[in-house]
């Protein structure tokens, strides 16, 4: 999206152009754009302190930016009629304070009072596999339970769009599957879900596509897919060699980027017909490629280097 022009896609359900927020001589967001559309899983992600959490409060209305235009479903979330975003946009932020003694029924029935016309509070218990919890005190619940907890009230008062924050931060491996699941359970409901996640396995599960964002800017955007192949270095060659050879032997090949060595193994990465340029190389040298693996970068691939500088700029600084 085009600095200082909104989008008017009837699908378009939030629109961010040239957000920026400052705190002192920090930036924090910087002229982040981006806009999701209706019924989707749009992921938030990037690196611990990238800015990500501090965009989708501005988006929830619960920080003002210093500059930047904001849409949510055709609102200003800053604007007269902000009480209207609120009532349309659910909300599950990265630290929620829940009084320890209070039981999962009556948080979520006091949460339900906030709202006009809130949804029924013992069918989300239900759906959300709480209601056999619902009168547990909240201190008492697992750490899955919590978050379940947590996406009821970010539902409770039947949203159009729903903001999650880093939701399995913390959680063992079945919760994190199971925290999945209700996130694909919630975007089926007919909820626009705005994810804001640093888990690259999260984000392509989860997201239909996302922004990345690294200190306070977009530095890529599409689907995961996309963001890997753009950003990935194409395709990777892993195998183990059947004798020593001298890595200028593929480096000199036009389809080979880099050349890594970890142990016993090789590890190439290049474009185009690599997999051939790289046998039939290595066969004229008399050297037999074993236990050959083929990969395709993913988001992981793509985080770790459009975010590498951050990675070492702090090793600089830290030495």
């Amino acid at each position: 999206m085009t600095a200082g022009v909104m989008s008017t896609s009837p699908e378009t359900v939030i629109e961010v152009d040239g957000l920026r927020k400052v705190y002192g001589a920090t930036v924090a967001v910087d002229e982040v754009s981006f806009e999701v559309r209706r019924g989707e899983v749009f992921g938030v992600i990037g690196p611990n302190g990238a800015g990500k959490t501090t965009t989708v409060e501005c988006v929830s209305g619960l920080r003002v930016p210093d500059a930047g235009a904001l849409r949510v479903l055709g609102l200003d979330p800053r604007g007269d009629r902000a009480h209207h975003v609120r009532d349309r946009v659910g909300v599950q932020l990265q630290q929620s304070a829940v009084p320890a003694r209070l039981k999962v029924r009556e948080v979520l029935w006091l949460y339900a009072s906030f709202y006009e016309n809130p949804a029924d509070p013992d069918a989300l218990l239900r759906t959300l596999g709480l209601m056999e919890k619902r009168e547990t005190p909240y201190r008492k619940l697992s750490g899955g339970q919590k978050q379940r907890l947590s996406i009821a009230l970010a539902l409770i008062g039947n949203p159009q769009i729903a903001v999650l924050d880093e939701l399995t931060t913390g959680l063992d491996p079945q919760a994190r599957q199971e925290t999945w699941s209700l996130i694909e359970a919630v975007r089926d409901r007919g909820v626009t879900v705005l994810l804001v996640t640093h888990f690259m396995d999260e984000a392509e599960r989860l997201c239909d596509r996302l922004a990345l964002i690294d200190e306070g800017r977009v530095v890529a955007h599409g689907t995961p897919a996309e963001v890997a192949e753009r950003a990935g270095g194409g395709k990777r060659v892993r195998f183990r060699p059947s004798g020593p050879f001298d890595d200028a032997l593929l480096t000199a090949l036009p389809q080979v980027s880099t050349v890594a060595r970890h142990g016993s193994r090789v590890s190439v990465t290049g474009r185009e017909d690599l997999v051939n340029a790289l046998i039939l190389t290595l066969d004229r040298a008399g050297i037999a490629a074993h236990d050959v693996e083929l990969e395709t970068p993913g988001l992981e691939d793509a985080f770790i280097a459009l975010t590498r500088h951050r990675a070492s700029t702090t090793s600089n600084a830290e030495g």
